[in-house]
Order: structure tokens, then sequence, then C-alpha cells
């Protein structure tokens, strides 16, 4: 038996996930206000706190999508991890967002803000669902 679509689709995702990742903090460090929403110093101090937390992101998302890809039973714990770390990354945004009324003003780079937090917090549900729901396949070697 093949491996699951599922689970090329999440490797996939998750690859995306890990690429982008690094590519969105190269370009927050290299070309102001493209991905920055503001300039002021409460806001650039909250952004400047979560690299490291996303590089954990990336390493996480590129184990989880190794392991799903060659359906691996490391990629359910892997895969586990980068949702889970998806889901709290993308609701600590998405708070700080809230409360200092950074989706109230419509821009670019705004706008690549709400993808951001909405993709954070629907694929690492589904992520996680989508993977535990077949974890006997990736426990068993069945999904090889």
């Amino acid at each position: 038996m093949g491996r699951p679509t599922a689970f090329t689709v999440f490797g996939a995702f998750l690859i995306l996930t890990a690429v982008v990742t690094v590519v969105y903090w190269i370009v927050f460090f290299t070309s102001e206000g493209i991905v920055q929403t503001r300039t002021d110093e409460v806001y650039l101090a909250f952004e400047r706190a979560f690299p490291l937390a996303d590089a954990w992101l990336v390493v996480a998302s590129a184990l989880a999508a190794r392991g799903l890809l060659r359906a691996d039973s490391s990629g359910l714990l892997w895969s586990l991890l980068a949702g889970s770390s998806l889901i709290y990354l993308g609701l600590m945004d998405i708070l700080f967002n809230l409360e200092n009324g950074i989706y109230t003003v419509l821009s670019s780079s705004v706008a690549i803000e709400i993808v951001i937090n909405a993709f954070c917090v629907i694929f690492g549900p589904v992520l996680i669902a989508g993977v535990w729901s077949r974890r006997q396949l990736l426990l068993s070697g069945s999904g090889k």
C-alpha cells in the first residue's frame, strides 16, 4: 500500500510552512514595510520576540514533513508538535493584533498578517486532527 494522499498533502503544506516562515523573517529584517504592519517600538518588540519560536516551528514542520512523506512514525510526533506550534503562535499574534488595532487599518502588510494568522489557526488543528486520525498507519508502518 502506498503513502496516503493526506500525508503527501500535509507534507507539502508543512514544507510550505517552513519555507514561508524563513522567507517572512528575511523580509521582515531586510525590507521595512513589506510585512511590518507598524513601526512603533511596542509592535517591533513584540515581533522581534517571535524568531526563536518560529525557528522551532520551522524545525518541527520540516521533521513532520519528512516523517509524513516517508510514512514514518516520527511524522506523528512532529506533526502534533508543528500543529500545536501553529495554533499557539497564531493565537498569540491574533490577540496582540486585536488588542492593538492592527486589523483596523487595512494595508498589504495587514492582509499578509491576516493570511498568516488564518493559516496558523486553520492548518494547525487540521494537521493535528488529520494525522491523529491516521496515526495507526504511521505507527504500524502500513502507510508506506
